[in-house]
């Protein structure tokens, strides 16, 4: 018995296979067909996908051999794998020098024909073969040896497909880590920062309180200034807060409810404004939702209604419809309604398309930004209607 030879090229070879992530996964139907047809159209009782290891071979798919890999030293398709661009045949390896005393041929499972082609890599490297085998002499024809390798670049097709899935999942893995690193870093910040910059409010009421008498207008002004921007900022940390929340469970937590009690409720936030009319509209008797979760997503779109209305009275319909697979509620106001250009980025971080609100106050750009996080946390998505001058409506999904 003759060896094989490592590869030319062993180490990138190595580390090529390596980065399919495929050695000891399990079994796939998708291969398991290739071996299965390989072994009918050549005529052969096994057929095995071989991928070429350090110190062994290692069977993706095996058609009819029980064993899931044997010693490199003996494998044939380390042989194969020397020379990448031709089919490996040997008629009878009883015959052959470099395997007639081989423990595979001689012993179970008795390999005595063997045909395998090359399974190369995008960079030319040889990972192992698709092999047929028989226990007996045994020849391919033309034919056959053209479907053999047409079924090997099959192979490789399903092996690139899965390195490709299997660098995409690393990717959003990596970016959901980060993802929850800045939302971590944000919420801890943020909470830092919110007790200096209380007391920097606090300190500048009393000093104001004090010394208001013994202040020029200047000066009242510049004070009154230092208390208006650090409540905004406190303002724009507790929503930065609110915005890195962890709500990954939330699609979890529900409850039903008549449509009648979770329309009291939301509706209950502005009984005292007599500037709106808001009206729920809908046939549905009941919701198997989360609740609070909801109630926040439309008190955040209604609210925004109301803020940033150009009207003396605010009118906000709120309905609520469904399909097999979600509800689908929508907001609708009277606004003056937001131009195009702009209606993809309004869910973004920050985003601002008013510096004030109808009462004077600044935003913080994450209102909406929030609601479709929450938006999406419950399976579902929102999206915006609006014509300038003619109000808008938010639409979003909740899934059942």
């Amino acid at each position: 018995m003759i060896a094989p030879n490592n590869h030319i090229n062993e180490a990138e070879r190595l580390r090529e296979l390596d980065s399919y992530n495929v050695l000891d996964s399990l079994p796939e139907s998708d291969y398991d067909d290739l071996t299965k047809l390989a072994a009918e159209i050549c005529g052969t009782p096994i057929a095995l996908i071989s991928l070429v290891d350090k110190d062994r071979q290692w069977f993706k798919s095996r058609y009819g051999l029980d064993a899931p890999e044997t010693p490199r030293e003996l494998a044939f398709c380390a042989h194969a794998i020397n020379d990448a661009e031709n089919t490996l045949l040997v008629n009878d390896a009883r015959k052959d020098e470099r395997f007639y005393d081989n423990p595979l041929v001689t012993g179970d499972p008795n390999v005595i024909f063997y045909a395998g082609v090359p399974l190369k890599s995008e960079a030319g490297l040889p990972l192992g073969t698709l092999c047929v085998i028989d226990n007996k002499p045994n020849d391919l024809n033309k034919g056959q040896k053209e479907s053999l390798r047409i079924l090997s670049k099959q192979v490789m097709n399903l092996l690139v497909l899965r390195k490709k899935n299997y660098e995409l999942n690393k990717v959003v893995d990596e970016l959901e880590n980060k993802n929850q690193d800045l939302e971590q870093f944000a919420h801890v910040a943020a909470h830092d920062i919110k007790s200096p910059i209380s007391n920097i409010s606090n300190l500048a009421g009393m000093f104001l309180a004090s010394y208001k008498s013994q202040l020029n207008d200047d000066g009242l002004g510049l004070i009154e200034l230092i208390i208006k921007s650090s409540d905004q900022l406190y303002k724009f940390l507790e929503r930065l807060m609110d915005y890195s929340a962890n709500i990954d469970t939330v699609g979890e937590e529900k409850n039903y409810i008549s449509l009648k009690n979770f329309s009291e409720k939301v509706s209950n936030f502005y009984s005292s404004d007599q500037n709106l009319e808001l009206n729920f509209n809908s046939e549905i008797k009941n919701l198997n939702i989360n609740v609070i979760v909801v109630g926040q997503i439309l008190t955040n779109l209604i609210g925004n209604a109301i803020k940033y209305n150009d009207k003396p009275k605010a009118k906000v319909d709120v309905n609520i419809d469904e399909n097999e697979e979600y509800y689908i509620f929508s907001v609708q106001d009277n606004g003056p309604g937001i131009e195009k250009q702009y209606q993809d980025k309004i869910f973004d971080v920050f985003v601002k398309l008013s510096k004030t609100d109808r009462f004077g106050k600044e935003g913080t750009g994450l209102g909406l930004a929030i609601v479709s996080k929450m938006v999406a946390k419950l399976g579902g998505s929102i999206s915006i209607e609006s014509e300038l001058g003619n109000g808008s409506i938010f639409s979003f999904t909740i899934l059942k």
